[in-house]
C-alpha cells in the first residue's frame, strides 16, 4: 500500500466535515474516464510514508475532524485496516470511497465500527459493468452485496454514478435506481473530459440529459440529486 496523493484540506469530499484526502495507489478497474488514473497502474514512487502521514494529522488536531480515504481503490489493499484504525485512534472521523468489489473487507471494517462515512461508486447497470470499467469475465455481484451491507449499516453513506455520453443512457439509469431503490442518498454526476482520463474520446452527456436522468432515478430514488452541473 502506497500512499501517492494528500490534499492537505478539503470542505467538499467529506460532508459537515473539515478533511483531509488521502489517495493510495491501485485498482482493481480501468474505467476510461477516471480523473484520478496516474494512481491506478503504479506502482510509484509514495508520496510519503505513513508514519509521516500519522504525524501530519496528529498536529492538525482542532483543524481537522475527520479523513477521506480514496484512490484507486483502498480496499484493493490488505493493511487499509491498519491504517485506518491509526486514523481513528488520533480522534478523526473516517470516510471512504469504494467501488463496492471487496464486500467481505468492507463488512469488516463497518463491523469493527472504523467507518463514519461511505461513498460507493455504482458505475452503471451490472449488464454493463465489464464495459464501462474494461474488465471482461469478472464476478460483479459484489456490487449487489456491497450496496446491501451500506443500507443495512446504520452509518451515513452515499452512492453515486458518473454519467458518460454513450456509457449511460435512459434504460442504465433506471436500472441503477432500481438496484438501489430505498438508499437515502444517491448522486448523478456529470462526467468532464480532462487531460488525465485514459479515453480522451469520451463525451460529457449535456445539462438537459442529466436532468432527465435524474427524472428518472427519482421514481425510485426521490432523494435522489445532480453532482457537477455547469
Amino acid at each position: 500500500m502506497t500512499i501517492e496523493g494528500l490534499q492537505k484540506l478539503t470542505l467538499l469530499d467529506y460532508p459537515g466535515h473539515t478533511a483531509c484526502t488521502l489517495f493510495l495507489g491501485g485498482c482493481n478497474f480501468r474505467c476510461g474516464y477516471c480523473h484520478n488514473y496516474q494512481l491506478v497502474r503504479g506502482p510509484r514512487v509514495p508520496l510519503m510514508e505513513e508514519s509521516e502521514f500519522l504525524s501530519y494529522i496528529n498536529k492538525r488536531k482542532g483543524l481537522l475532524d475527520g479523513v477521506c480515504i480514496t484512490g484507486g481503490e483502498p480496499l484493493i489493499h490488505r493493511g487499509v485496516k491498519d491504517l485506518i484504525e491509526k486514523i481513528k485512534n488520533a480522534g478523526l472521523a473516517v470516510k471512504l470511497d469504494t467501488n463496492g468489489m471487496f464486500p467481505e473487507r468492507l463488512q469488516e471494517l463497518l463491523e469493527a465500527g472504523l467507518l463514519d462515512y461511505v461513498a460507493m461508486d455504482v458505475k452503471n447497470s451490472l449488464a454493463r459493468y465489464p464495459e464501462t470499467v474494461r474488465c471482461k469475465g469478472l464476478d460483479f455481484s459484489p456490487i449487489e452485496k456491497s450496496i446491501r451491507l451500506l443500507m443495512e449499516s446504520g452509518i451515513d453513506y452515499e452512492f453515486r454514478t458518473t454519467v458518460v455520453k454513450g456509457l449511460h443512457t435512459a434504460a442504465e439509469i433506471e436500472e441503477i435506481a432500481k438496484m438501489l431503490s430505498g438508499a437515502k442518498r444517491y448522486f448523478l454526476q456529470q462526467y468532464r473530459p480532462a487531460e488525465q482520463v485514459p479515453d480522451g474520446t469520451l463525451q460529457q452527456p449535456s445539462n438537459q440529459e442529466m436532468r432527465e436522468y435524474l427524472k428518472i432515478a427519482k421514481g425510485y430514488l426521490p432523494a435522489a440529486e445532480l453532482r457537477g452541473i455547469d
